[in-house]
């Protein structure tokens, strides 16, 4: 049995990630990173997103990313669903996902970690090939739209 990792340590066991669908005017926000090293080396669009800091609440990790990476202070973002599975690396995986439905479009301040943001039509999503980790940004954004149908 492995055991669990401490605070001073990289957790090669478990990754928690937390991740945002910014939707507004019908359109969603995705991101790419500057540091693709960061990013399992993927260079794809993502939603954006972050580990969990230690014993940070999934939902309160979602508000935490909109404020850091995009400057929007006065957005929260609320969970709609996890995902777990095994990763690559062999690592369980927990991926929480949060939606801010907005009713119009930000004013967004970039951090540096972004390479780019730029916001998508809902019905003209880049493709698979385009998205990082095969296309993981879109499956999440089906199953939120199927979760709100």
């Amino acid at each position: 049995m492995k055991e669990a990792c401490s605070i001073d340590e990289e957790c090669r066991v478990h990754t928690l990630v937390a991740d945002v669908a910014i939707i507004a005017e019908a359109q969603v926000l995705l991101v790419r990173y500057r540091d693709s090293a960061k990013y399992d080396h993927e260079t794809g669009w993502f939603l954006p997103d972050d580990e969990l800091q230690y014993l940070e609440h999934p939902e309160r990790a979602g508000t935490r990313i909109l404020k850091e990476q995009l400057g929007l202070s006065n957005v929260k973002a609320r969970m709609d669903h996890i995902e777990s599975f095994k990763g690559n690396s062999g690592a369980w995986h927990m991926s929480f996902h949060s939606k801010a439905e907005l009713e119009r479009k930000p004013r967004l301040r970039p951090s540096n970690d972004l390479a780019v943001a730029e916001w998508f039509d809902l019905g003209k999503l880049p493709s698979r090939d385009e998205v990082a980790h095969h296309g993981w940004a879109l499956h999440t954004l089906e199953t939120m739209a199927k979760r709100a149908a």
